[in-house]
């Protein structure tokens, strides 16, 4: 890993609208062409991939999940485990700011890597001070 590599977290948001070609989606593409030629670092935590996942699921079915998860798995994604220190950081991150725990998960991985949050979740809004957003779309 080199330490000097743009570095970024996704959230669900921000996948979500790849999967869907929403707005945002060409700007993940972007990265994700930046990252497969080595010039930056796409992150995601293995709690927002089930967030990806159980959405695409309830929404397109299982089916589609597995078929989502194979191709999120082929992306040049690094997958961030749970680790013990990482819950414990997401905890106290939710218990000091409005946003969901999925969400903690981001702004933990991002404060550890720092690295820039790539969303167009407004629940990032509360979190600004702390870790770099960059919006997908502007509101």
């Amino acid at each position: 890993m080199t330490p000097d590599l743009p570095v970024y977290v996704l959230d669900s948001y921000a996948l979500l609208a790849y999967l869907s070609d929403e707005p945002g989606a060409a700007r993940l593409q972007e990265l994700l062409a930046l990252a497969s030629e080595g010039r930056c670092r796409l992150c995601l935590c293995l709690i927002n991939l089930g967030e990806v996942l159980y959405i695409t699921e309830r929404h397109r079915g299982l089916d589609k999940a597995h078929s989502v998860l194979a191709l999120l798995e082929s992306l040049p994604l690094e997958l961030l485990e749970a680790t013990r220190d990482l819950v414990l950081e997401a905890a106290h991150i939710k218990a000091a700011h409005p946003l969901s725990y999925a969400d903690a998960f981001v702004v933990a991985a991002a404060r550890r890597l720092q690295a820039v949050i790539l969303t167009g979740d407004p629940e990032f809004a509360f979190v600004q001070q702390i870790v770099k957003v960059e919006w997908l779309v502007s509101g």
